[in-house]
């Protein structure tokens, strides 16, 4: 006997139907939502960011290719990293059919870490991905667009998510050995499986930008982190649909050449906020 209530035909249809109207209601709401994300202001940026591409030093300009819009997802990978966060892997498993389909709808797509070129580029290699991926390292990029932090933010508490985060002890920061309650559920774990140290990992924060440009100027629309992420994970949308849903009872992600090979490792926020 199946634990979960079971019902007629006649009653389920009746109750689909019920359903159909709210999730009618929500996307009703969801496509407004997006009316006012499109209708947020837009801040100029006056910095000159740079970034190493394959294609040599680049601009935040030349991130555009050519394109009015650029979307940028905050990949977690940074400078101590020996591997990108499990998480950040799971999200940008559906990265390159969608890449296609924005780069001929005027939108460029870029993912964008913090560790070296050549880090980000074999192991993008062994996860079998081809989108773009730039680093910023030595740029102020990922720490002015709230997916970095330094370690005497960590100590005084960053602001991730638009919302403060307790201070992580000096301690904790210092000494590598020593975890911290402070830092987000999950981030040992995810440190472990990037092989670097739970307060380097956690300086690290997933996220995604927007930006414009117009008239050769380059505009900021719009940002997102945590489980403002949820709708660009694809796994999630299908999960939601299962019979069991999400039936997320402890942290389960992994790489995906990962999952025959060790357990689970966890983003330290992706599922929070």
């Amino acid at each position: 006997m199946t634990p979960h209530r079971t019902a007629s035909r006649e009653q389920w249809l009746s109750e689909r139907l019920a359903l159909l109207a709210e999730e009618k209601a929500l996307t009703r709401q969801s496509d407004e939502l997006a009316r006012k994300r499109a209708a947020l202001p837009w801040v100029r940026i006056d910095k000159d960011y740079r970034f190493d591409t394959e294609q040599g030093s680049a601009s935040l300009i030349d991130l555009f290719g050519g394109r009015s819009q650029l979307l940028v997802y905050h990949f977690m990978f940074g400078p101590s990293y020996q591997a990108g966060c499990p998480s950040c892997s799971a999200i940008a498993d559906g990265f390159n059919g969608t890449q296609t389909h924005l780069q001929n709808h005027d939108v460029a797509f870029w993912a964008v870490s913090r560790a070296p070129l050549a880090a980000l580029l074999g192991y993008r290699e062994r996860m079998g991905w081809h989108f773009p991926w730039a680093s910023s390292s030595g740029s102020d990029f990922n720490f002015d667009f709230g997916a970095s932090f330094t370690p005497e933010q960590q100590e005084s508490g960053i602001v991730y998510n638009y919302q403060a985060e307790p201070p992580v002890p000096r301690a904790a920061i210092d000494d590598a050995s020593i975890p911290s309650r402070a830092t987000p559920d999950g981030a040992s774990r995810g440190a472990s499986s990037a092989s670097t140290d739970v307060a380097s990992y956690a300086r690290e924060r997933p996220g995604m930008s927007a930006f414009a440009m117009q008239d050769g100027e380059v505009f900021h629309t719009y940002s997102a982190y945590s489980r403002g992420l949820d709708a660009l994970w694809s796994v999630y949308t299908w999960l939601d649909r299962a019979p069991l849903g999400r039936n997320e009872q402890e942290y389960w992600w992994r790489r995906h050449d990962d999952y025959d090979a060790q357990p689970a490792a966890a983003c330290c926020s992706c599922a929070k906020g």
